[in-house]
């Protein structure tokens, strides 16, 4: 399927419109949907053809503005984000979905709410539970409809978290090959990285970072 000819409206999907969106690395075509039961705004980043029925390079991404867009250091998001573009503009095709799920699924003003808390000693899985959440409260049901807009059953997925290949198991969607995504271990985000390995069972060697040089704060 082309990147221009995606299908119509699904139960949990409108379809909106698309464009060219030139990158550092590539030219993606950006796709734009409309979630049906809350309003938000998901995207799809497409690059080459993606419908040929090939398994296909795919990064599913949770929006994290404090790490995409600020630069935060705390969490590995916006290098994740960034790297993953990168793989799939080498490859000349792959496709990266962009879910409007801040902070693991529980709001940006939690997150920061979360931040505090990790101040005071908590990781990060205790943060969230010490607001009465989940630890990771995100889900994934939009990617089977989102892929299914370009024909695509078939994913190389870039990800670190065995959760969320469950998900697109359990979706219909095969996982052919996991691509690891290990990128920006810092000493600001090192115990948020152990955490995840820990207590969320993330695939990734717990390291010990070099110390912080002065005047990096």
């Amino acid at each position: 399927m082309s990147q221009s000819a995606a299908t119509p409206a699904t139960d949990e999907l409108d379809y909106m419109t698309s464009c060219a969106l030139p990158t550092p690395w590539a030219q993606f075509t950006l796709h734009a949907f409309v979630e049906k039961a809350t309003g938000k705004e998901h995207l799809a980043m497409v690059l080459g053809d993606i419908g040929n029925g090939e398994p296909v390079l795919a990064r599913v991404h949770s929006e994290c503005l404090t790490g995409d867009v600020l630069f935060s250091q705390r969490c590995d998001c916006g290098a994740q984000l960034e790297g993953a573009l990168k793989r799939i503009a080498a490859e000349g095709r792959g496709v990266l979905l962009y879910l409007r799920q801040e902070g693991r699924g529980i709001g940006l003003v939690n997150k920061i709410r979360a931040y505090r808390l990790q101040e005071a000693g908590a990781d990060t899985v205790q943060a969230n539970e010490q607001l009465g959440f989940k630890p990771d409260q995100r889900t994934y049901g939009l990617v089977q409809p989102m892929l299914a807009q370009f024909g695509v059953k078939s994913l190389r997925l870039m990800t670190n978290n065995p959760r969320k290949i469950d998900a697109m198991t359990k979706l219909g969607i095969e996982v052919a090959e996991r691509v690891p995504l290990l990128v920006n271990r810092n000493a600001f985000n090192q115990h948020y990285l152990n955490t995840k390995a820990a207590k969320l069972g993330h695939m990734m060697t717990p390291l010990t970072p070099a110390p912080v040089e002065d005047g990096a704060l």
